[in-house]
């Protein structure tokens, strides 16, 4: 409990003006990454007790909570002779898309239709909502508009897998069109993760390459859809290896790695909504409508605001809008006074300070601090502030709030204070979990592995995956009209207006890194 996590939170995290990332990355990015959140991780809970955070005096007129009260992590013994304890993860941790197909039977079974293999969705293509008004999809915990429009997208990409396997195949049944048209959609998610949001997040050509040749390898494209994998992983790829590599550790997703998934500095405090009933401007740009604030897009309220927009005005609008930046004094205000759920979606009594409560989270799961996680990731660990960062104000608050001891530095600070690479949205701290992870996730799974053939996928959805390139690919399906009106960008995870990628002749693997 120390430094106390509300005046963590106050002092170095709540947003005082707002900074986004300008041209690089928008909403729909931010979005991306919640809803790739909610197909992985979430922990179990205790829920025989409390936890309650009290604001400190110092602080206490600046928390819009005096106080809040969560459910400690439940933890269970590992058997392990090292990390004594850990945490049950309710989400099912491998690429497999269950933020759409849920994480256990139940839920599972609630979102099919079991006709011809499809999942449930209202005619307006967004999320049908069950008798109490809970939207019905894979995860519908502590969610907002911008991942129930992506949920809605890919629950309409499921259905036309299926659509195409029951037109080529005819003697498929029920079950078998559901089990195919999820491998596949499933393989398509990861992969618009892998070669076309990652490479938005980590805008060089270095990571271009090396998330290129995590799917195709060092051959490329042409040369593996043209004669397969060939090769080991570098030549051909972690996609289509011969079996799947572990490492000599059951596949898991790490403590580190949810804690370098905290970004809720991408939420801005509004949405601006566009005009789309217009013709575009420069660039493809709608004009402004009008901005609707951030709560009224989460959770039960956000929902019933998304029906009145529609999945368009809020594609295009998110599409057109830059996220936040992932630094100091970013984070919404409006997350420190939040209704959370639980894990059916309906709203619990207590209202949460998500600030602290995330600086508590990483202390709780005994998570390293910033120095101690560096040294574990074998990078070089600071001595002084000013090692951290060039801004002095930043150094002043935080020797306020650490002294002068850096070990004290909690991770998640350190990760918005950190000087970003050249191109890169996050830290470089951050970049080697998730570096490390986006190749385990690939090659620890049998079915990009081993089992990444026409035989496992059919023959017609084995060429929907090779086929799909991009999110734009995916919303070209099926609204062909929003990028040719309205999207100028190369990809649908930078600002829309922005220009497309230049051409480059020479080939991705012999650029040299741009300083």
């Amino acid at each position: 409990m120390k430094p106390d996590p509300m005046v963590v939170a106050t002092k170095l995290l709540t947003r005082t003006q707002y900074k986004d990332t300008d041209k690089q990355f928008n909403m729909i990015a931010a979005s991306w990454i919640q809803f790739m959140i909610h197909d992985w991780i979430d922990h179990m809970e205790n829920t025989n007790q409390q936890v309650e955070l009290i604001a400190p005096k110092e602080v206490a007129n600046k928390c819009p909570l005096s106080s809040c009260k969560f459910y400690p992590t439940k933890e269970f013994p590992t058997g392990f002779y090292d990390i004594k304890s850990g945490a049950k993860n309710i989400r099912t941790p491998w690429w497999d898309g269950s933020v759409i197909y849920g994480s256990n039977k139940e839920r599972l079974q609630k979102v099919r239709t079991f006709t011809d293999g499809k999942l449930k969705i209202s005619e307006d293509g967004l999320l049908q909502q069950d008798e109490d008004g809970i939207p019905i999809s894979g995860d519908i915990r502590n969610s907002w508009a911008g991942v129930s429009t992506l949920q809605a997208l890919f629950i309409k990409e499921h259905n036309a897998v299926c659509d195409t396997l029951k037109k080529e195949y005819p003697d498929l049944n029920d079950e078998e069109l559901y089990r195919y048209a999820r491998l596949v959609t499933s393989a398509v998610i990861a992969k618009i993760h892998t070669i076309d949001w990652t490479v938005e997040l980590l805008k060089t050509d270095m990571l271009l390459a090396g998330m290129r040749a995590n799917w195709y390898g060092l051959l490329g494209k042409k040369f593996k859809d043209t004669f397969g994998h060939v090769g080991g992983s570098s030549l051909g790829g972690l996609v289509g290896l011969r079996k799947p590599v572990n490492h000599g550790v059951p596949y898991s997703l790490t403590e580190e790695f949810t804690s370098v998934y905290r970004l809720h500095q991408l939420l801005p405090d509004s949405i601006h909504l566009r005009n789309i009933n217009v013709a575009p401007g420069p660039n493809k740009s709608p004009p402004l409508l009008e901005e609707v604030p951030m709560p009224d897009l989460i959770g039960h309220k956000g929902e019933k605001t998304l029906s009145q927009i529609g999945f368009t005005r809020q594609f295009v609008s998110m599409g057109h809008q830059a996220c936040g930046a992932l630094e100091l004094w970013n984070y919404p205000s409006w997350l420190r006074d939040l209704v959370a759920q639980d894990v059916d979606g309906k709203d619990r009594p207590d209202h949460v300070d998500l600030a602290a409560l995330e600086i508590y989270r990483d202390r709780e799961r005994k998570v390293a601090r910033y120095n101690q996680f560096r040294r574990a990731s074998l990078l070089i660990p600071i001595s002084k502030w000013e090692d951290l960062t060039e801004d002095k104000n930043a150094i002043e608050v935080l020797k306020d709030v650490y002294g002068d001891d850096v070990e004290e530095l909690d991770l998640m600070v350190g990760l918005m204070a950190e000087k970003k690479i050249k191109g890169f949205a996050i830290s470089e701290t951050a970049f080697i979990v998730f570096l490390l992870m986006a190749t385990r996730r690939l090659e620890a799974d049998r079915f990009f592995t081993s089992e990444f053939n026409e035989e496992t996928y059919t023959k017609k959805g084995f060429e929907w995956v090779n086929t799909t390139e991009s999110l734009k690919d995916v919303l070209d399906r099926h609204y062909p009209e929003i990028s040719k009106k309205w999207m100028n960008s190369t990809s649908a995870f930078s600002v829309w207006d922005s220009p497309p990628n230049a051409p480059n002749p020479i080939p991705l693997y012999l650029r040299f890194p741009s300083s």
